[in-house]
């Protein structure tokens, strides 16, 4: 089995198993992908709690391909800058200094 099928296949392997989190298993980012990743971060503080997430993907002024965008939110979701609400919209949470006050709501919560 050559090396890089080898590399691909435990890759996929530690994905399926959720030995790690995502982008703790992916390659570092591109400079493209760091821009996608700015310009959904940008669309959801425009659009916070108003769109679920595959209206949010869908509304994105640029198309992202499924995949990165659910390693995006799923990143920022990690990093406590977005949450799911109770009827699974995503809403920007990332302020320092309120960020205790969102996580203190009960209709809020985090995946």
């Amino acid at each position: 089995m050559p090396a890089d099928l080898r590399a691909e296949c435990r890759l996929r392997h530690d994905i399926h198993a959720g030995a790690r989190s995502l982008f703790e298993v992916l390659r570092q980012p591109n400079e493209i992908e760091e821009i996608r990743a700015g310009m959904v971060e940008d669309c959801i503080r425009q659009h916070s709690g108003e769109y679920r997430r595959r209206a949010l993907w869908e509304r994105l002024p640029r198309k992202v391909m499924c995949q990165t965008f659910k390693a995006i939110i799923e990143y920022l979701l990690e990093s406590g800058k977005i949450a799911i609400d109770a009827q699974d919209r995503v809403c920007w949470i990332y302020d320092p200094e309120f960020t205790w006050w969102y996580l203190a709501r009960e209709d809020l919560r985090i995946r």
